[in-house]
């Protein structure tokens, strides 16, 4: 497909099923994280993703080759990929997975304000400003009313890291030589570095294995092959063709979402607060596509 300037219908529609995936991963790695270490879970799941991936290469007949120009940047961004599940998997092992969706899918504000800065056709106006700051508005509302539960600060600063981490990987994806590679190669230099790195450096994080029961391996299948190969291929190939600060907005609805999800999979409460979370959300998300005026 062409690169496109705004959102359109088929973006929007691949985008929001996107953010779905993204709201029942949370739950996934939530209960996975009881029977595999957070982030032994993390690198084993990229390391299977290399797997999954190369049967992908193959069966498309996409060559594994790189450039000098771009070696580089493929261990830069794999490194990143690795700090930010990293702290996404302890976050969700420290604190809720509403607390962490919250923090976490402020990615879009750290990128949108990155891309101000480094992409020339993708600036900030002040009505796409304005649905960022009410896309906030509604994720924060969506769980202002949700008492109890765990609640940690390690927990929280971990979600803002992963946040920051992811924001600048799609940056990277976005701006860096490594534009100038297939979505599928961009991803397999992220799983084939973090893979090693987060292997390593769970051995710091306690015992690997906790209580692992077949729920738990249907869980890091689950990443491996739905959202770590499937999905983040996807991601990066909507990425190529539409505005970053546009694909990133959708990831709003993924917090949402998950308090859903987490009330019709987990049993948790869910007020009327996400009703209006909801609406403050779809009004930023079309103020921030809004076709700007030449």
């Amino acid at each position: 497909m062409d690169k496109k300037s705004n959102i359109d219908l088929f973006g929007a529609a691949a985008l929001t099923g996107f953010a779905l995936l993204l709201a029942f991963n949370q739950v996934v790695i939530k209960v996975t994280n009881g029977g595999i270490q957070p982030v032994f879970f993390a690198g084993i799941r990229s390391v299977g993703a290399v797997f999954c991936l190369w049967l992908w290469l193959k069966w498309r007949g996409i060559p594994l080759q790189y450039s000098r120009e771009t070696a580089g940047w493929g261990v830069i961004t794999g490194v990143i990929f690795g700090f930010e599940f990293l702290c996404l998997f302890m976050a969700l092992d420290l604190t809720t997975v509403g607390r962490t969706g919250v923090i976490f899918y402020s990615m879009p504000v750290w990128l949108a304000l990155i891309a101000h800065f480094t992409l020339p056709d993708d600036r900030l106006t002040p009505i796409k400003s304005l649905g960022l700051v009410l896309a906030v508005a509604g994720v924060a509302w969506a769980l202002l009313d949700r008492d109890g539960g765990e609640a940690s600060v390690w927990g929280d600063l971990a979600a803002l890291g992963a946040a920051l981490g992811w924001a600048i990987t799609a940056m990277l994806a976005k701006a860096s030589p490594l534009r100038k590679e297939r979505p599928e190669m961009q991803l397999f230099w992220q799983v084939l570095i973090s893979g090693p790195v987060l292997i390593v450096a769970s051995l710091f994080f306690g015992d690997l294995i906790r209580d692992l029961q077949p729920i738990h391996i249907a869980g890091l299948i689950f990443q491996i092959v739905v959202v770590v190969t499937a999905g983040f291929v996807f991601w990066l190939w909507l990425l190529s063709i539409y505005p970053a600060s546009g694909v990133a907005s959708f990831s709003f609805l993924s917090p949402v979402l998950a308090v859903f999800l987490g009330w019709l999979m987990l049993g948790e409460e869910v007020g009327s607060s996400l009703i209006v979370a909801l609406v403050l959300v779809a009004i930023g998300i079309v103020l921030i596509n809004r076709p700007s005026k030449a």
